[in-house]
């Protein structure tokens, strides 16, 4: 199965049930820069690498508000492994009206949809967060 759609359904799982933590195997650098982009978006508390060599893993702490609601909503992955999904700049929606975000590959690394349409690049829209 896909490694960025088993971190994407970990954390809507772990969102659902009111879980602080999650963990993620296999460490991937992918995995890391996209909830580092969460991490800097607001969408989660901290997001670590431990282990060594074989055994690294992703530690993350969720975010919820003070009422106990999950910053993440939910998070939907668009491009798949069967079906790869490119956008120009001009071709990107905002994320519910603006409320949320959509993560897209680009020449100049892993972008918002907000930062991607500011710097006029284009790329490969991995998924949606609200």
């Amino acid at each position: 199965m896909d490694p960025i759609a088993d971190m994407i359904c970990s954390i809507n799982n772990a969102q659902a049930v009111g879980k602080k933590q999650v963990t993620l195997y296999p460490y991937s650098d992918f995995k890391y820069a996209i909830l580092e982009l969460l991490k800097n978006e607001g969408f989660v508390d901290s997001v670590e690498k431990k282990g060594r060599l074989s055994k690294r893993k992703i530690v993350i702490d969720l975010k919820y508000g003070e009422d106990g609601s999950p910053k993440i909503i939910k998070i939907r992955k668009i491009s798949k492994q069967g079906q790869r999904i490119y956008s120009t700049y001009r071709e990107m929606k905002p994320v519910k009206s603006g409320h949320g975000i959509s993560i897209v590959t680009t020449s100049k690394g892993l972008l918002t949809n907000k930062e991607a349409r500011k710097n006029k690049i284009g790329g490969e829209i991995i998924c949606e967060i609200w």
